[in-house]
């Protein structure tokens, strides 16, 4: 038992250091003085993309996404394909609501991510090779020492069915819903005390990229299924829509005009970050705002979530190899029973943001100024490289390598 522990240790602690060398923030504000994120505020996002593009969306380099009657296509036909789009303003607690069908094929994975300036996350993630369920997964200040933070749901066919899938987050928890129903809830006290709660300003991304590539680490190949086979590209996921609204630190949907969200010091906590209006005025204090109800500078008392059932599944932060806990799902087709998995996709904020790549150029993760690795003539790509994967991660983050120390961990046992 001690050899398959610290076995398991050593996998985990490679793991980090592999993922650590290619993701970047341009700037962290946990270190430094950064600029403001721009902020959605009241003016929220509604995308029907079987009409066409949506303006807050930004196609990332090397991206080209088309349009059709099902959606925003976007496909993988080689490794170096990874197409990605991002929001670049913020929601600082919120809700988004994606209606998609995942990419089929082994060793794709389709995502949809939440990342802050500070490496705060949260995720969706499909594997191609698995039309049975879905991943959900989080990460706090880049904080990479646990691999328990991941979990997977079943749902019906995702690779061929279109599924709304939610996150609704404020500053005491996190939902997780597939079709209205939810599926997974962390609170705040859950993440290390709230340590390693998300919580700061993020920006959405949504795309696909390929885990089974020659390129790619072997835990990750593994995680997503096996090695990819381009012979049978192309692998197309479709976004059919978006709708993104944003609580501006609070618990419902702001109803003022936000301009940005400051950060005011290098805690990284919710707290600390001052919302700034439309016409230039500031909440100054985000304790006046929770105690007075009536100031102008608080949110609405909205309903906080439209979700149809509240079946909760929460992760530890104690580290095991799996547990199960399962429940009826009332109004809806989808089945909530789901297992929790220990989970990586490690990137320390301190090797991060000051690290070199070790397989490609220097890329970063902060949506306020992105950049990925790419040099390539035609749309979607980055260059056909052993640092191809690099420039997978500048587009997702930690996502690019979910569960490739869990999986190596999980055989030891």
């Amino acid at each position: 038992m001690f050899s398959k522990a610290l076995t398991s240790a050593i996998v985990a602690l490679a793991a980090t250091r592999m993922v650590s060398a290619q993701t970047f923030t341009d700037c962290d504000p946990l270190e430094k003085e950064c600029s403001p994120d721009a902020a959605f505020g009241k003016n929220g996002v509604s995308c029907d993309w079987t009409k066409g593009d949506c303006k807050a969306f930004e196609e990332l380099p090397g991206t080209t996404v088309s349009y059709d009657g099902k959606g925003a296509l976007f496909t993988i036909e080689k490794e170096s394909n990874a197409p990605t789009m991002a929001t670049h303003k913020r929601i600082f607690f919120g809700r988004v609501d994606v209606e998609l069908i995942a990419a089929a094929g082994q060793g794709i994975v389709t995502s949809l991510v939440f990342e802050s300036a500070d490496l705060d996350e949260i995720d969706w993630e499909w594997v191609g090779g698995d039309n049975e369920q879905v991943q959900t997964n989080y990460f706090g200040k880049g904080d990479t020492t646990t691999y328990d933070r991941g979990a997977y749901h079943p749902v019906s066919s995702p690779l061929t069915t279109a599924h709304t899938y939610s996150i609704d987050w404020t500053k005491d928890r996190i939902n997780w819903e597939i079709d209205g129903a939810v599926v997974r809830t962390l609170t705040y006290e859950e993440a290390k005390g709230g340590s390693r709660y998300p919580q700061t300003p993020m920006e959405i991304k949504i795309g696909t990229w390929v885990a089974g590539g020659k390129n790619s680490a072997k835990g990750t190949v593994e995680w997503a299924g096996g090695y990819t086979d381009f012979d049978k590209a192309p692998f197309n996921a479709y976004y059919k829509s978006i709708s993104i609204v944003d609580y501006a630190g609070g618990d419902a949907p702001c109803t003022d005009d936000i301009k940005e969200y400051v950060w005011t010091d290098h805690s990284g906590s919710w707290e600390s970050i001052k919302v700034v209006k439309g016409d230039g005025s500031s909440d100054d204090s985000k304790d006046e705002q929770d105690d007075s109800e009536d100031d102008e500078e608080t949110t609405t008392s909205a309903t906080k979530s439209k979700t149809k059932t509240a079946v909760k599944t929460s992760t530890s932060e104690e580290a095991s190899s799996s547990a199960e806990s399962t429940a009826e799902a009332s109004s809806t087709p989808v089945s909530v029973t789901t297992m929790t998995t220990v989970s990586a996709t490690p990137t320390p904020t301190e090797e991060a943001t000051h690290s070199t790549t070790e397989t490609a150029e220097e890329t970063t993760a902060d949506g306020s100024e992105e950049a990925t690795t790419t040099g390539a003539a035609e749309p979607s790509t980055i260059p056909d490289s052993d640092g191809a994967a690099a420039g997978v991660l500048a587009n997702f983050g930690r996502v690019a390598f979910a569960g490739a120390a869990a999986v190596a961990a999980a055989q030891l046992f």
